[in-house]
């Protein structure tokens, strides 16, 4: 796939590596062009590219900014009707251990009314950046799980296959709105990879017996 990547951070910079990696076209853009540049560079196959324009021609929109930073990052890009979002925010707390928003309505959704047109999933709001950069085998049979949230099944299928073609397991977490379930999530995995200590090398996953 033609896949855009808006942010050269942790996250961003992860997802660089492991989609150069899989054979996908990707180009990165940011803030500070001049790191998305060092990323690209990093990564043979990626190409560091300006906002305005950035998503034309793309399969997929990977939205690896902060919450904060989510909606002005994206009116940059330019007109987005129609095209795949990737939304892997959560609205923290400045100390990472809470949310901003929640109950009746959620990042992603918030996201989605600042940008209408889009065709927006929640995925990947739940991995640590260092699972993204190390891959999703954690080994005895064990494989770390992306949730995806819409209420668009072409965006849906998107996300999924950019994430197993990484590497991840699956999991259809139903419309949007869940998405109201899926940040709280990773607001408990990181209290569990910072608060209690249990590190970044985790992930949350859901086991039903066959």
């Amino acid at each position: 796939m033609k896949i855009t990547v808006i942010g050269a951070g942790n996250m961003g910079s992860a997802f660089v590596a492991q989609l150069t990696r899989a054979g996908h076209q990707v180009s990165v853009t940011a803030r500070d062009g001049d790191k998305a540049a060092r990323v690209a560079a990093a990564h043979p196959g990626a190409r560091a590219v300006p906002s305005a324009g950035a998503a034309a021609g793309a399969d997929a929109v990977i939205l690896a900014t902060g919450y904060a930073d989510a909606v002005s990052a994206l009116q940059a890009l330019g007109d987005l009707k129609g095209q795949v979002l990737i939304d892997i925010t959560n609205p923290l707390t400045a100390d990472y251990m809470g949310l901003t928003l929640g109950h009746d309505t959620s990042a992603a959704e918030e996201i989605a009314k600042a940008v209408p047109g889009v065709e927006l999933v929640k995925a990947f709001n739940t991995v640590f950046a260092q699972v993204l950069a190390e891959g999703a085998d954690f080994g005895n049979g064990q494989q770390a799980s992306v949730f995806v949230a819409s209420d668009s099944e072409r965006a849906k299928q998107t996300a999924r296959a950019i994430a197993e073609s990484i590497g991840f397991g699956v999991i259809d977490a139903g419309g949007l709105r869940n998405a109201r379930y899926l940040e709280p999530l990773a607001g408990l995995n990181i209290y569990l990879g910072y608060g209690a200590g249990l590190g970044t090398a985790i992930a949350p996953t859901w086991i039903r017996k066959s």
